[in-house]
């Protein structure tokens, strides 16, 4: 058998592990929908804070393309690729601070293959709320430049920006201003400004975070989740299952990352 071949089965049986190892976690313990898997981290975020920011994510107008793009097309479509969900969440998560019981149901509304199972533990996963997940946050500008460098995707779900030059595509509200009349983008004009500052924010998130797992009970607590929920990425190691860096990584390493 080619070698790549035996690489796409290999790494096919894994998803398939993981989608019933987070499955599994819903059905063993379902008040996981409603509450946090790691207990301290109940009040991390005060719900229904920020009704504002949650308007605007929701309706895709938070004035990153990208993201924006992203949210767009989930509600044409009902459908996203898992990097991109991961991203809209971690925006909403780590950017606009909001809690991920304020959009868990809405957003569950919105795709056409919604699981439960998967569905309540990757919000809390890409939230930093389960204890035994490394912390993942998303840079939205990074992901579009990175994954949409001519801005064609920009382009196509967010038609006010079509008319942006790549070189301004990402960030208009960057564009010097003596090249925004040119480009026609005047921040607050046909799209909005940044609702937030991507490196203010997310230094305040981590410092945030920070309290709660330096507390006593947060250890604790997140070696119970760990007993109970854990992956045992060992075992799947052993097994030739790489863990996915998006979907995996379940240890008692808490260590935020960007």
């Amino acid at each position: 058998m080619d070698a790549r071949w035996l690489q796409a089965l290999q790494s096919f049986e894994a998803r398939l592990h993981w989608h019933c190892h987070f499955m599994q976690k819903l059905e063993d313990e379902p008040a996981l929908e409603f509450r946090c898997a790691c207990a301290p981290f109940e009040a991390l975020r005060e719900r229904g804070a920020h009704p504002e920011r949650l308007a605007a994510w929701q309706a895709g107008r938070t004035g990153v393309p990208f993201v924006d793009a992203c949210m767009r097309q989930l509600l044409a479509t009902g459908w996203l690729p898992f990097r991109m969900r991961a991203m809209l969440v971690s925006y909403a998560a780590w950017d606009l601070w909001l809690d991920w019981r304020d959009f868990a149901h809405w957003l569950a509304r919105q795709f056409v293959d919604y699981e439960p199972g998967i569905h309540y533990m990757q919000l809390q996963m890409q939230s930093g709320v389960t204890g035994i997940n490394t912390l993942r946050i998303y840079n939205p500008w990074q992901q579009g430049e990175r994954f949409d460098p001519d801005g064609a995707y920009i382009r196509t779900w967010v038609p006010e920006l079509s008319h942006l030059p790549a070189d301004a595509i990402h960030r208009p509200h960057e564009v010097p201003p003596l090249l925004r009349v040119m480009y026609d983008c005047t921040p607050g004009t046909a799209y909005p400004p940044p609702l937030v500052d991507h490196a203010t924010a997310v230094r305040t998130a981590k410092a945030r975070v920070s309290v709660v797992q330096q507390a006593p009970d947060t250890r604790r607590a997140a070696r119970r989740v760990f007993e109970r929920h854990g992956s045992r990425a060992q075992s799947a190691r052993a097994r030739g299952l790489s863990d996915s860096p998006d979907e995996a990584g379940e240890s008692l390493d808490q260590s935020p990352m960007l």
